[in-house]
């Protein structure tokens, strides 16, 4: 496969290559597009398994006003702390 870049975007990638010590551009966007789909592999399998946490009712659903109240509240409780410093 073939991409084609903007010679401003071959510059940069040159000068990061050079820079990261990964030798070519070629390299260094191959390494960044298996870094990327590692990633988004990682990110599916947490998405499932919280997903099945869920479902089987390990954990709860909180909705908006309550996540917003639970916030709220822990950022109360850390201000009052700081002020008694």
């Amino acid at each position: 496969m073939e991409v084609h870049f903007a010679p401003e975007t071959e510059e940069k990638l040159r000068e990061l290559a050079a820079q990261s010590g990964l030798g070519t551009p070629d390299e260094l966007v191959r390494e960044v597009v298996e870094g990327y789909f590692d990633e988004v592999s990682e990110l599916g399998a947490m998405l499932s398994s919280r997903y099945e946490d869920l479902k089987s009712g390990r954990v709860r659903a909180m909705g908006g006003a309550e996540v917003q109240a639970y916030f709220r509240k822990k950022s109360d409780v850390a201000r009052a702390s700081q002020s008694q410093m």
